[in-house]
């Protein structure tokens, strides 16, 4: 089976990172994206100046319209002058325009083409075009699909399921083989680590058994959340595909400081050489990660029940038995075996959020954390809202500054909120609904 590997990013003397492999036999590349409104250049240099410092082998930035791209190409020529040359990847959603315009200013450009048009022909017509300006400026193209943003026409045909998922992106790579291109990355990312392992392995499969190769794959458990839940969630999901040699480049998705996410991208490829038994680690954040890569794909696959923690230690400490069974309630929910607190999805944030979503979220987390089960969904705009939180009962999605929109599962019920209400209408839904349900 023969994996494809090509390089992103132009070579640039004595500047190793400006032009890394993905694919073949290659490490794994970790990755991350600003949080920064693109078109705010001074905020988004100094964030991808951070990034570079900490690790970070590729960065993404948002490019909603033609301003995005202009900014990105002023970022990309600032960073330069530093002497920073990591390769810089255009996040499109919607745009055919935009990316096209895009592509001949970032290294890579993440697209889901189906978003392209209504008119199935239509989308492939400019996915076609779009193929052409990659190949000229030799941009490379990661065919992003998120599990909640898949199309009508393939979720009439599939449902809004991992075999949809798998779907639509063949149906893409059909036509990047039949233009004789091949410098593309996939992904099937979903907040659902059950979904998105599913996926990860549907299309694995059927790329061996149609192509005869298999195109890179760039993981991530999308919306994960923050802190342990975020972490643990994207340990569980990244690290089971990884140990079974599905994966070239991760990003573990937090909704925290995105500098953060470099370090636990690391500590889970480090933990794939770990052997089974007590961990002794160093921080709490390199434990819990280290023990959801040991312990989480055996859980997700259901062929254990339980881990044993014994004999091990934390900073030197034994970890203690109430630490112990936290860790355990949180990673068997992140594996979907029990659900014992309220399950949060959340995306890290991007230059589209016009909110502080960090502060939000935290907030939301602290007045939910009585209703165990509830999924509860907070997204920081319409893009990455209703279609991503598809597995919510209830979500919190930003609708431009200082508004937002409350949904119950994926009907919005009360819109146009004033940010400094939203919480409290959040909540008061909720409970409404849990005491007609006890009725």
């Amino acid at each position: 089976m023969k994996r494809l590997s090509f390089d992103i990013g132009k070579p640039v003397e004595g500047h190793p990172e400006s032009c890394v492999t993905i694919g073949g036999d290659s490490p794994i590349l970790v990755q991350t994206m600003c949080n920064t409104a693109t078109q705010d250049v001074e905020a988004s240099v100094a964030q991808c100046r951070a990034m570079y410092k900490a690790g970070a082998q590729i960065i993404r930035l948002t490019t909603q319209g033609p301003k995005e791209v202009e900014a990105l190409k002023l970022i990309k020529e600032r960073l330069h002058a530093e002497g920073i040359f990591t390769p810089l990847v255009a996040d499109v959603h919607f745009s055919a325009d935009v990316a096209l315009a895009v592509a001949r200013v970032a290294d890579k450009v993440r697209i889901n083409p189906g978003n392209f048009a209504p008119v199935h022909e239509d989308a492939c017509r400019k996915f076609r075009e779009l193929i052409g300006v990659c190949r000229e400026c030799g941009t490379v193209l990661r065919i992003g699909l998120n599990h909640g943003s898949l199309g009508e026409r393939i979720t009439t045909l599939y449902g809004n399921t991992p075999l949809a998922m798998k779907e639509a992106v063949m149906e893409w790579l059909r036509m990047c083989i039949e233009e004789d291109f091949y410098n593309v990355v996939v992904s099937l990312k979903a907040s659902n680590t059950r979904v998105m392992v599913d996926a990860y392995r549907l299309l694995n499969e059927a790329m061996q058994a149609e192509f005869g190769c298999v195109f890179p794959f760039h993981l991530g458990v999308t919306e994960a959340g923050n802190g342990d839940q975020g972490r643990i969630k994207s340990a569980v999901g990244i690290s089971a595909l990884l140990k079974e040699g599905i994966g070239d480049t991760i990003r573990v998705s937090l909704t925290e400081n995105p500098v953060n996410e470099i370090e636990a991208g690391r500590q889970i490829i480090a933990a794939l050489e770990d052997e089974e038994g007590p961990i002794e680690a160093a921080s709490w954040n390199e434990f819990i990660i280290r023990a959801s890569v040991m312990y989480g794909p055996a859980l997700l696959d259901c062929r254990i029940d339980d881990c044993d923690l014994s004999g091990c230690s934390v900073d030197g400490k034994a970890l203690g038995a109430e630490e112990a069974e936290a860790f355990k309630d949180t990673l068997l929910q992140a594996c979907r075996r029990r659900f014992t607190k309220p399950e949060y999805i959340a995306c890290p944030g991007c230059g589209r959020t016009l909110y502080n979503l960090e502060d939000t979220f935290n907030e939301v987390k602290r007045r939910t954390a009585h209703l165990a089960g509830v999924k509860i969904a907070v997204m920081g705009c319409i893009v990455n809202g209703p279609g991503e939180m598809a597995d919510a009962d209830y979500g919190y999605v930003g609708e431009g500054r200082g508004h937002v929109t409350l949904y119950r599962g994926k009907t919005p019920v009360m819109r146009t909120i004033p940010q400094e209400e939203a919480i409290d209408r959040l909540l008061e839904l909720i409970e409404s609904d849990l005491k007609q349900d006890k009725k």
